[in-house]
């Protein structure tokens, strides 16, 4: 690696050539502040909170701006002297005049990046004073904006764009009267926007949250006529223990289940179950497709979010899909028919909670054909930043709780479930149990490590028997028309593809928990978060979905087999072609 030799506070550094001024001081172990910034994202320099001081070639010291100004040999850098911390607190003061300051009510309290910065340059958060726009929040959808908190960082312009390649909102208007909104001021829940929350997950502040089912909930389990239920998502237990400072990578599922039953839950099941169900409906649809000329490649379903993807932008593939419901959508099934009439209970009489950091799953539970008995198969889908808020205002100290189980009957779930939160892991479920359908033995390997891993797009090939399977994995719906585009194009012949909304799966789902630009820059999140579930997977007693002993259960007593009309009607679903 080259590099270039620079002075970082009067010290000498030799730093990466072509690096800015941030980067070079973050590999001094220097902080430069930034509220705008993400890496690879958004690097517009719009915020200004990230000034420092530098001098080229011997002249004067000049402000600049550390997140696109690139080093130079020689250059002297000052990061902390008296006029660049009063020029951040300035700008912070300027952001705050326009700034609703309802910080004690407002849901990124805490985790909020502006307020933290406030605090720590001591800013007068009324000290310019003028003229505000009132704006009316878009509380449609389930993704809601405020403008009103908005700081015009453009962070979820940036990830609506540049990650996720949708792009449904952008700065509108010019000079004070720019705002972010979606074009000709749609509201979102009229536009082509999918629900993912990657918006949410880049917003520094409490301009764009997930809706708040949490009182619906509270309601329901105060209701002493109702049932209430709630199935956990593989990835919520490497997620929630960062709502109460475990580190991230954490695997918190004991403490989980302890929490949920404090909250009063009747049941607290293991989503990893109707993972495993899914599993055995979908990889039975490939083979029949297979066998007899169904529409082939077949695209996974179990993401919400590319399913909306789909719907909106690529309508041609929509026959492509699996027909199979979500995991999410399926317990729920499985809880209103199946365990209902075994319990002799009205499905009316169960209120049904599926938890998963998946803010698409809020949109899937008004979905059509989502219901048994005149009701929702889901009644709410919530996030892990809900229930974390749950516990807390409960008064439960999570770490103080010892480790718990899930419950009985619905407590079995296969290490192959379990990795459905991964990007890849939905596709090295279905290759477990479809390749020893095919070749009529158990697998001397059951790892499928070509499909696993953080990269937007991941082919592989497979001699399965006479089949020759080629395969294709996508995680974030930017990379998911990379696949679809040289598929229509004949660029790439595959018979299987896994398409999940998120980049990197579920474990950077939009309901996860906050954690702030320079943590999200310093630690791959998804890759310490799927790190939990792929260990699930190797200790697990059982880690097929097939072998999965609930599982055949289910088939023996209520739907009979995979694919079978009873299991069509209650696990399987349709699809819409949806206008831009």
């Amino acid at each position: 690696m080259e590099t270039i030799n620079v002075k970082i506070n009067g010290v000498d550094y030799a730093v990466p050539k072509g690096s800015t001024v941030l980067e070079a001081a973050k590999s001094a172990n220097i902080d430069i502040p930034t509220l705008c910034y993400l890496k690879d994202i958004n690097e517009i320099g719009a915020c200004r909170l990230c000034l420092v001081e530098v001098s080229e070639g011997g002249r004067p010291y000049r402000l600049v701006t550390a997140c696109v100004y690139p080093v130079t040999e020689g250059m002297s850098i000052l990061t902390n002297t008296p006029k660049i911390m009063q020029s951040r607190k300035t700008n912070l003061e300027l952001v705050l005049s326009t700034h609703e300051k309802k910080c004690l009510s407002c849901v990124r309290s805490t985790t909020c990046e502006l307020q933290k910065l406030c605090l720590e340059y001591g800013v007068d958060e009324t000290r310019f004073k003028g003229e505000r726009i009132e704006y009316a929040i878009d509380d449609a959808s389930p993704i809601i904006r405020d403008n009103n908190k908005c700081i015009l960082c453009r962070r979820c312009v940036a990830a609506c764009k540049n990650v996720q390649g949708i792009g449904v909102i952008g700065a509108n208007d010019r000079g004070f009267d720019t705002h972010i909104a979606s074009a000709f001021e749609m509201p979102l829940v009229e536009t082509s926007c999918i629900n993912c929350g990657q918006c949410i997950v880049s917003c520094p502040v409490g301009a764009i949250y997930e809706r708040d089912d949490t009182d619906k909930i509270r309601d329901a389990i105060a209701d002493p006529t109702k049932h209430v239920f709630i199935c956990t998502a593989p990835s919520v237990r490497a997620q929630i223990g960062e709502c109460f400072g475990y580190e991230p990578g954490t695997d918190c599922e004991g403490k989980m289940v302890a929490a949920l039953k404090r909250l009063g839950f009747d049941g607290v099941y293991d989503m990893n179950l109707t993972a495993d169900l899914t599993i055995m409906e979908e990889a039975t649809e490939f083979l029949g497709r297979v066998k007899n000329g169904g529409t082939l490649p077949m695209i996974t379903s179990c993401s919400p979010g590319w399913i909306k993807y789909c719907e909106h932008y690529y309508p041609e593939f929509i026959d492509n899909l699996s027909t199979c419901k979500s995991p999410q959508q399926m317990f729920g099934a499985v809880v209103k028919t199946y365990y209902a009439e075994k319990m002799g209970w009205d499905p009316k009489d169960i209120f049904f909670v599926s938890a998963s950091p998946c803010t698409a799953k809020k949109f899937e539970v008004g979905r059509p054909y989502q219901v048994a008995a005149g009701v929702p198969y889901v009644d709410v889908a919530g996030t892990p930043r809900e229930l974390g808020r749950m516990i807390s205002t409960a008064g439960i100290n999570f770490k103080a709780l010892p480790d718990e189980s899930f419950d009985v009957p619905f407590e079995i779930g296969s290490g192959a479930g379990a990795i459905f939160g991964a990007t890849g892991g939905v596709m090295e479920a279905a290759l477990r149990t479809a390749a020893e359908v095919i070749e009529g033995k158990p697998l001397e390997k059951l790892d499928f490590n070509e499909v696993r891993g953080v990269e937007g797009v991941k082919l592989a090939s497979y001699k399965l028997g006479d089949i020759n399977l080629n395969v294709a994995v996508a995680s974030g719906t930017k990379n998911a028309k990379k696949v679809l585009d040289a598929v229509k194009a004949g660029e790439l012949d595959v018979q299987f593809i896994e398409i999940m909304a998120c980049p990197g799966g579920c474990v950077n789902g939009g309901g996860q928990p906050i954690q702030p630009a320079d943590v999200r820059m310093a630690i791959d999140l998804r890759k310490v978060r799927a790190a939990v579930l792929y260990n699930d997977d190797v200790t697990s007693d059982v880690r097929k979905s097939h072998e999965n002993s609930a599982v055949k259960k289910l088939y023996d007593e209520y739907f009979g087999e995979p694919n079978s009309h009873k299991a069509h009607e209650i696990l399987h679903t349709s699809y819409v072609k949806r206008g831009l």
